[in-house]
C-alpha cells in the first residue's frame, strides 16, 4: 500500500541539528530521610526525593565515566563535566511511604524514575566535534537525514538515519492536517532494534508505504525517538503500513521515556539507559 504523505524535509534543519539538545540518561533513584526534629513531615518528604535525585545524577555520572574512562580522555572529562551541571526531572514515582526505624523514628522512603539532562552549553561544545557524533562511546547519537533537501509535488523521498551505537527507535511524522503517523516500528516492520555505525533507510525492506509528495502543505514535523533500552508504549492503530498515533501529543514523550531496563552481557540489569530525541520542523510547498 502506498501512504501518500508529503514530506519536504530541510537539510540543514535535520543534518545539522545540534545532537546535544536531546541527549539525556534514564534511570532509578532511592532515596531516605528521617524527622527528626528538625523536619516537618512535608520537608522529610521533599528531602527523600532531593536524595533520590542526587543519587540518580551520582549513579549516571559513575555510569559515563565506566563506559568512556579507558577509550577517550578528553571524551570523559567534557561528558563528566556536563553531568556534572545535569538538571534532574522526575519521570514516574515508583514508590513511596512512610516507615519507622529503630533509632531513627519516622521516616520516608522515595523511589523515582528520573531523566538525567546534561548541562546544554557543555554538551554543545562536545558535538562540534565529528569524533563525539560517531564514537560508540559517547552518549547515544542518532542523525536523521534526507536524499533530497527539497521536494515537488508528486515526488518521493528517503529518510535515512544512523546511531553511534546501538539502539532503539520510533518514528513520527505529523502531516499538515495534524495527523500523528508511526512510520516505524509499523505492522510490516516490526523490529525497530538498530546496530550502531549504519545507515538505515525508511522506506524500505518489509515496509508497504512510500512517502509521496501531496497537498495540504504547511509546516510539518519528524521526531525520532531513541534509546539503548527498549522504548515505552504509546497507544496505536494500524492504518494501511503505517500505525495512526492515539495518545495526546503531550503525553507521548513521557510515555516514550517510560524505558524498559534491559539485562546486560554480565547477567546484571543495567539501571541507566541512553535517550535521545530528535526532532525536525519540516515545510511543505507545490
Amino acid at each position: 500500500m502506498i501512504l501518500r504523505v508529503l514530506l519536504i524535509l530541510l537539510a540543514t534543519a535535520i543534518y545539522i541539528s545540534p545532537a546535544y539538545a536531546g541527549q539525556s540518561t534514564i534511570t532509578i533513584g532511592e532515596g531516605y530521610a528521617c524527622m527528626g526534629e528538625d523536619k516537618s513531615r512535608k520537608q522529610t518528604e521533599k528531602a527523600a526525593n532531593d536524595d533520590a535525585k542526587r543519587k540518580a545524577a551520582e549513579f549516571v555520572l559513575t555510569a559515563i565515566k565506566s563506559e568512556t574512562e579507558v577509550k577517550n580522555f578528553e571524551l570523559e572529562k567534557d561528558l563528566l563535566s556536563a553531568y556534572t551541571n545535569a538538571t534532574v526531572k522526575v519521570l514516574q514515582e515508583l514508590e513511596k511511604g512512610w516507615y519507622k526505624d529503630a533509632s531513627l523514628g519516622d521516616c520516608y522512603k522515595a523511589k523515582i524514575k528520573v531523566e538525567v539532562v546534561p548541562d546544554e552549553r557543555e554538551m554543545e561544545k562536545l558535538t562540534k566535534t565529528k569524533q563525539a557524533a560517531d564514537d560508540p562511546s559517547a552518549p547515544l547519537n542518532v542523525r536523521v537525514w534526507t536524499d533530497r533537501n527539497e521536494y515537488k509535488n508528486g515526488e518521493r523521498i528517503k529518510v535515512y538515519i544512523k546511531g553511534n551505537k546501538p539502539f532503539y527507535a520510533r518514528v513520527l511524522y505529523k502531516d499538515a492536517a495534524g495527523s500523528l503517523l508511526q512510520l516505524l516500528p509499523n505492522p510490516y516492520r516490526t523490529d525497530n532494534y538498530f546496530n550502531g555505525g549504519v545507515v538505515y533507510e525508511l522506506p524500505a525492506g518489509n515496509d508497504r508505504f512510500d512517502l509521496e509528495v501531496i497537498p495540504p502543505y504547511g509546516e510539518e514535523s519528524l521526531v525520532v525517538y531513541s534509546s539503548t533500552s527498549p522504548l515505552g508504549d504509546i497507544k496505536l492503530q494500524a492504518e494501511g503500513g503505517v500505525y495512526k498515533v492515539n495518545t495526546k501529543s503531550k503525553d507521548i514523550g513521557v510515555k516514550t521515556r517510560g524505558i524498559e531496563f534491559v539485562e546486560k552481557e554480565t547477567g546484571k540489569t543495567s539501571y541507566a539507559a541512553e535517550f535521545f530525541e530528535e526532532r525536525t520542523v519540516v515545510t511543505t510547498k507545490k
